[in-house]
């Protein structure tokens, strides 16, 4: 069987303690990934300064010149795994086989890893503001006539990665271009793309020393964020809740995005019904900026219903099928346990499962072994109803009616929000609140991400701050 191992600054080490990654469809263990410890991990963080160092001594032009060649690297390339060579179908079908997601939308996911690291100098332009990079190299710079000093807020970025899908890695892989030194706890079921993507870097010659990968238990990941000079968690939000306070913890939790229609747009909705199926159906539903949400004033009820009638066309389909949509979910259990969350929603008035009602077969359901969670519409009445404001891992949304005036109250924190309207005033309220992380004017898809703006958060803030400093000329005598 194929085994993954450690990292311990770019060293490979196999553990003795090994967890197993099962197939999705045939339940049969697929691959053996070593276990880092809690002691090892302390032992391994001793020392964060050399890797530090390591990284610093490349500059930040020859570290952009790297990330550009490990996106080639990434994306077609035979790679490094365990003992063993990956290429990059075989990451395709082994992503595919531990995580449930169809091809197809591994290599979406793939694409948009490759342009982060192809395009890396307008990404890190968009996190600095145009700030000259030669500031990572010399501590300080000369912005149009400003002297401008960052200095790194700790010698290591750690993150423990969730499992939904390898897109979300994106988020993390300007770190070495910014001269910080990594440490990962993958996910259970999603090693490769991580360490796929490690390999890519050290291939394009950033040092190996800069990469720490510990597959670990819930223990070993506390460790990484307490002993890191600052870290990023993904995960529910019982997961994130116990760092929630923690400033050197960058929280990626539920997304609760939503595509909003003001009052002078609700009744042009059939002009933005394609917006609407690709913001919750796109990736399968399976990520943060999914559209869990549909909001408007007006025509809740014909809403829903024109978007169950297109989302229930969605079914299960082989994972190589080229029209596959739809990923099932690796535990059964998990489906089970949301499905029955929406039913216990339901009783409560206020809210009806609109694709239920057309399709006529149960949301649970197995379909050649494997079991889904097929797309789900739920009309409700008010914001306050208990499904107006969920989101699961699956196309899922609540198309709810909004009273315009009190609509700020209602939507809570949203990591994006699409607004469609040529109100001024609910512009201008969109903006100035603080619980929106990105916001689109217009009939922008949820999903459509500008990788050179800050997304949940600005990586380059998280790892500098800024010092006031200034320097005279003047020889000293």
């Amino acid at each position: 069987m194929l085994h993954i191992p450690l990292l311990r600054k770019g060293v490979p080490y196999r553990s003795v303690d090994v967890q197993v990654a099962r197939h999705y469809l045939t339940r049969e263990p697929f691959v053996e990934i070593s276990l880092a410890n809690p002691g090892l991990i302390r032992r391994d963080l001793l020392d964060q300064s050399t890797p530090y160092r390591r990284l610093a001594e490349l500059s930040a032009a020859e570290l952009l010149a790297a990330s550009e060649r490990a996106a080639e690297l990434f994306s077609h390339h035979t790679l490094p795994l365990g003992e063993a060579g990956q290429s990059a179908e075989e990451y395709v079908r082994q992503t595919s086989a531990t995580t449930g997601l169809p091809y197809v939308l591994v290599r979406r996911n793939m694409a948009k890893i490759h342009s982060v690291l192809a395009n890396m100098r307008h990404v890190l332009a968009g996190l600095t503001r145009n700030l000259d990079l030669r500031v990572l190299d010399e501590g300080f710079v000369d912005h149009s006539g400003q002297l401008l000093s960052y200095y790194p807020r700790g010698e290591s970025l750690g993150v423990v990665l969730p499992n939904n899908s390898p897109g979300v890695h994106s988020l993390w892989t300007p770190a070495p271009a910014l001269k910080m030194p990594l440490v990962l706890k993958p996910g259970s079921a999603e090693p490769w793309t991580p360490m796929r993507i490690i390999q890519a870097y050290i291939q394009a010659g950033v040092p190996a020393a800069a990469f720490s990968y510990y597959p670990c238990e819930h223990a070993g990941a506390a460790e990484i964020l307490r002993l890191t000079g600052r870290g990023m968690l993904f995960g529910d939000a019982s997961t994130t809740r116990a760092w929630a306070a923690d400033p050197r913890v960058e929280i990626h939790g539920p997304g609760y995005s939503k595509l909003l229609l003001g009052p002078d747009a609700a009744d042009e909705w059939e002009n933005y019904l394609d917006v609407m199926v690709s913001s919750i159906a796109e990736n399968s539903g399976r990520s943060c900026v999914n559209a869990s949400g549909i909001w408007t004033p007006r025509h809740g009820r014909e809403i829903a219903r024109a978007l169950a009638e297109r989302l229930v066309t969605v079914q299960p389909r082989a994972a190589d099928d080229p029209d596959a949509q739809l990923a099932p979910f690796v535990d059964p259990q998990v489906a089970a346990r949301i499905s029955a969350v929406i039913d216990d929603g339901l009783l409560e008035p206020g809210a009806e499962d609109v694709t239920a009602q057309l399709r006529g077969a149960p949301r649970l359901c197995q379909w050649q072994g494997a079991t889904y969670l097929l797309p789900t519409i739920i009309c409700c009445q008010s914001p306050s109803h208990p499904l107006a404001n969920r989101e699961f891992l699956f196309p899922f949304a609540s198309v709810v009616e909004y009273d315009p005036p009190a609509v700020l109250q209602h939507i809570g924190p949203s990591l994006v929000v699409t607004a469609i309207t040529r109100d001024d005033d609910l512009r201008r309220r969109l903006l100035i609140s603080p619980y929106i992380g990105r916001l689109n004017f217009g009939p922008i898809s949820t999903m459509q991400i500008s990788w050179d703006q800050p997304h949940e958060g600005n990586l380059f803030d998280h790892l500098y701050a800024r010092r006031a400093f200034q320097r005279t000329l003047a020889t000293v005598a």
